[in-house]
C-alpha cells in the first residue's frame, strides 16, 4: 500500500509541477464558485420554484479534510439558492456570497473579512465570470472542463470536471503541498 500512496503523491506532484506546489503550500483559504465547480453546471427548471443541485460526496469529503486541517473555505456564486446556503453550512464554509456578478471585488472582500492576503488564497472556477477573482489569488484553479480562457489563466487544472471531484482534486493538492496528505491517507489505510 505504501508504494501505491507514493505513486499517487508522485503523480500529483508531477502533474502540478514545482511552481504550483510552492503556491499551494502557501494557501490558507479556499474560495470556490458553485455552479460548474461543485456541480456539473446543469440547472433543472420546471413549473415549481424549487431548485435542485447535485453535489459529489468526494468533494464534500475533501472539504471536510481541509476543515480538519484548519483551512477555511468560502463560496462566491453568481446564482442565489437556499440549496447553496445549506451546502455551505453543511461543509463548514465560513462565508457564502450569492448573487455575485462581480467576483473580483467579492474575492477581495472575503479576503479582508477573513484577514487573509489574496496570495494566501486559492480560487476554483470554471467560467468567464470567475476570471476577475482568479486574477487576484495566489493559486488559481480551473476545473477539467473549464472554459478555455479560464484554463489558460489558471495556475493548475483539476483532473476531474466540475461536480465530479474537481473540488476534491484541489483539496488534495493543497494538503499534499503542505505535507499533510500522506497522514490523511494513513488515517484511513495505515501505510507500512
Amino acid at each position: 500500500m505504501t508504494q501505491l500512496v507514493d505513486t499517487l503523491l508522485d503523480n500529483l506532484e508531477k502533474n502540478a509541477g514545482a511552481k504550483v506546489m510552492e503556491k499551494a503550500q502557501a494557501i490558507q483559504l479556499l474560495v470556490m464558485d458553485v455552479d460548474g465547480v461543485h456541480t456539473d453546471g446543469g440547472l433543472i427548471h420546471g413549473a415549481e420554484v424549487a431548485q435542485f443541485k447535485r453535489f459529489h460526496a468526494r468533494d464534500g469529503f475533501g472539504m471536510k479534510l481541509l476543515r480538519k486541517h484548519a483551512i477555511p473555505m468560502a463560496f462566491i456564486t453568481g446564482r442565489t439558492s437556499q440549496v447553496v446556503e445549506e451546502r455551505a453550512s453543511e461543509i463548514g464554509a465560513t462565508i457564502c456570497l450569492q448573487g455575485i456578478q462581480e467576483k473580483g471585488p467579492a474575492l477581495l472582500q472575503v479576503c479582508e473579512e477573513m484577514n487573509m492576503a489574496p496570495a494566501q488564497t486559492a480560487y476554483i472556477g470554471d467560467d468567464l465570470i470567475d476570471l476577475p477573482a482568479m486574477q487576484h489569488v495566489g493559486l488559481a484553479i480551473a476545473t477539467a472542463d473549464a472554459h478555455p480562457l479560464v484554463a489558460a489563466v489558471a495556475h493548475w487544472q483539476t483532473s476531474q470536471p466540475g461536480g465530479s471531484g474537481a473540488v476534491r482534486d484541489a483539496c488534495e493538492l493543497i494538503l499534499h503541498a503542505q505535507g499533510k496528505l500522506r497522514s490523511v491517507y494513513a488515517d484511513y489505510w495505515p501505510c507500512d
